[in-house]
């Protein structure tokens, strides 16, 4: 059975957990492996709308053991919560596995996260101010809590004074800010370790014995890959890495163990938060992708920026994203428009970018090359086979699929699992 990798090829928000969850139903493995609760996945079902922060898809079902991998950060307040809201809405949780080795955000991650965007001023990144960046920070520092800390009082208790007593310098000095009490810390998260023990476990080794025994793992990003730390438009990125490469450093596998890296990616671009962005839109079209799309954040509820679709961004989520093959998504939100565009390159001053350049500026200053082609203008939202798309929305789709060089080989045209269906070849 395949190990297959489910990332976003543009800013996030394409889609993930929707796509995840349609995979999960043939999985017997679901695992999240980078990120925490600033991302989001919604999920339809029936009349039924889930909406998660942090346990992948396939904890909808009942064969599924659902994975928190090492490579997440980890609120174990939020966490908890989520649990007990699918339980009160007949889903359970209690098959979830969660990594020994995630590192734990901590309630001075989210001052931190808070203070240091409010200092930015219009240099702000748009962190969801949850402390994910501030707890990847301390996990490279070498100063991280572990979940499997807590499970050790004495160790956590050292470990949490250390790092207390350095961040309270810089809370009361550099931010003028009350200190933390480390003991009440402590003993508020040995209260959550105690109700997320059943839960813990060596999740590498759960993973790899999985694919070893030839059964189906779905590996769930976060995020996109144009939010990667390394290979995203930074400094305007998440902490931690979406890419499938993300994956096996996030869970603790070896490219080996990967069959298949699907890409997603909307019909249109959105992005939330600053950053630069070539295709957005100010005017009505841009208005209408949003409202006819829903476009606003599944956890923040902040309003996602929109724009045509970027080419050049495509194939370069493509390559560094080792992404397959794609899922389109949103492909109904265009049927509005009468003339579609894609962008093909970029120009800045008198120089054209037919690939993803290496410099931000130019991602600043640049104006899209686009080419036009021809809106379908009517509804496509009941279709649910290839065939039965207009030609012009055949032809939008078959041209994306030229240009990001790997085959589409799902669309989708609405929220629910039905309204997704496999590209067809005529």
């Amino acid at each position: 059975m395949p190990a297959t990798v489910v990332v976003g090829a543009q800013w996030g928000d394409e889609g993930k957990g929707k796509i995840a969850n349609l995979l999960a139903q043939g999985a017997d493995v679901v695992v999240r492996y980078q990120g925490g609760n600033n991302a989001g996945h919604t999920i339809v079902i029936g009349e039924e709308t889930f909406a998660l922060s942090l346990i992948p898809a396939g904890v909808i079902y009942p064969n599924v053991t659902p994975v928190i991998g090492n490579g997440c950060v980890i609120d174990p307040k939020v966490l908890l919560a989520e649990m007990k809201m699918l339980a009160d809405r007949g889903i359970d949780p209690s098959k979830l596995k969660v990594s020994s080795n995630a590192h734990v955000i901590m309630p001075y991650h989210r001052k931190l996260d808070s203070l240091r965007e409010r200092y930015l001023g219009r240099q702000q990144i748009g962190t969801t101010k949850r402390g994910i960046g501030p707890a990847y920070l301390d996990k490279y520092a070498r100063v991280g809590i572990r979940i499997q800390d807590l499970y050790d009082p004495k160790i956590f208790r050292d470990k949490l004074e250390a790092v207390v007593k350095e961040t309270n310098k810089v809370l009361t000095k550099v931010y003028n800010q009350l200190a933390f009490d480390a003991s009440e810390i402590a003993e508020e998260y040995l209260g959550y370790a105690t109700r997320l023990e059943p839960h813990v476990d060596d999740t590498a080794l759960l993973v790899w014995r999985a694919i070893r025994d030839g059964q189906n793992v779905i590996f769930e990003g976060a995020q996109g890959v144009l939010l990667d730390i390394d290979h995203g438009t930074y400094p305007f990125v998440t902490s931690s890495n979406p890419t499938s490469g993300g994956a096996l450093t996030g869970v603790g596998i070896g490219p080996a163990d990967i069959d298949r890296v699907l890409g997603l990616t909307k019909a249109y671009v959105s992005r939330v938060g600053t950053g630069p962005f070539p295709t957005e839109l100010f005017d009505e079209v841009g208005e209408a992708m949003v409202r006819v799309g829903g476009e606003y954040g599944t956890v923040t509820g902040r309003r996602r920026r929109c724009g045509w679709l970027d080419a050049v961004a495509l194939r370069y989520a493509v390559r560094v994203g080792g992404i397959t093959e794609l899922a389109l998504m949103k492909l109904d939100v265009l049927s509005e428009f009468p003339t579609l565009r894609i962008a093909t390159g970029y120009l800045s001053e008198g120089v054209e970018y037919p690939e993803f350049p290496r410099q931000q500026r130019v991602l600043y200053n640049c104006d899209p090359i686009y080419e036009d082609l021809k809106g379908w203008t009517t509804d496509i939202t009941g279709v649910r086979d290839w065939a039965d798309l207009p030609g012009d929305a055949r032809t939008y789709v078959e041209r994306i699929e030229e240009l990001a060089g790997v085959p589409i080989t799902m669309i989708s045209v609405g929220p629910q699992r039905s309204a997704t269906f496999p590209k067809g070849t005529g």
